[in-house]
């Protein structure tokens, strides 16, 4: 059994993805900062006969990240599929003007160097099982820059550039990258972007592997 590694777990899109994974036969783990989360995340899906762990984790301490992601492949096998989806802080999202190079620290740790650590992480053991999945989540910003949202737009846009090289670079080692955008809020009673559907998408985005960059639905004009 491989497992599915959810950094960035929530009650919303991280349960219903967790859960779509797991449904499909994968052990999941799923890594957060606030271990009171976890716990109630972990004892919603066994319910579903799904294998689950919980990780406390922090996207801006990297070794906590690698830490994290080494115990959950040791634990419920190797990592085959790693989303990459947490919910940037409100602080990172200042107006353009008032912005100082010192607001872009968090925001750039959050969006490129998390990335950069767990896929490191995670690499080896997708090598070993000859493929896998990376799934990056970023909202419309990551594609049109936002000059009220200025520290997200800049730190979305550094993931993005660095998940398609991941997309070009892997490819040959049947390593999918890819990225699902989704420009509006998450709602459960979205017809495109409702946790349940975001959640199918992306598991899509995993067993077609079609392509780099993915729309949740269009970008608002």
């Amino acid at each position: 059994m491989t497992t599915f590694a959810l950094v960035g777990a929530g009650p919303g899109l991280g349960l219903a993805t967790a859960r779509r994974f797991g449904k499909a036969g994968h052990s999941v783990a799923l890594l957060a900062r606030n271990k009171e989360r976890l716990d109630s995340l972990v004892t919603a899906l066994p319910e579903d006969g799904i294998q689950v762990r919980g990780y406390t984790a922090d996207v801006l301490e990297p070794a906590s990240l690698t830490t994290a992601l080494q115990a959950a492949s040791d634990e419920l096998g190797p990592i085959e599929i790693l989303q990459y989806s947490p919910v940037p802080r409100a602080d990172f999202m200042k107006p353009l003007l008032d912005t100082d190079p010192s607001d872009l620290d968090a925001p750039l740790a959050f969006s490129v160097k998390g990335p950069i650590t767990c896929v490191n992480a995670v690499l080896p053991g997708m090598r070993a099982l000859g493929g896998g999945t990376l799934l990056f989540v970023n909202g419309g910003s990551a594609v049109r820059p936002n000059p009220r949202v200025a520290g997200t737009s800049i730190a979305f846009a550094g993931e993005s550039a660095y998940a398609a090289m991941l997309h070009d670079a892997l490819a040959p080692e049947n390593i999918h990258a890819t990225q699902l955008i989704i420009p509006g809020a998450i709602s459960p009673d979205a017809e495109h972007s409702s946790p349940e559907v975001l959640a199918e998408r992306l598991y899509a985005l995993h067993t077609e592997r079609d392509g780099f960059r993915h729309y949740a639905e269009p970008l608002p004009e």
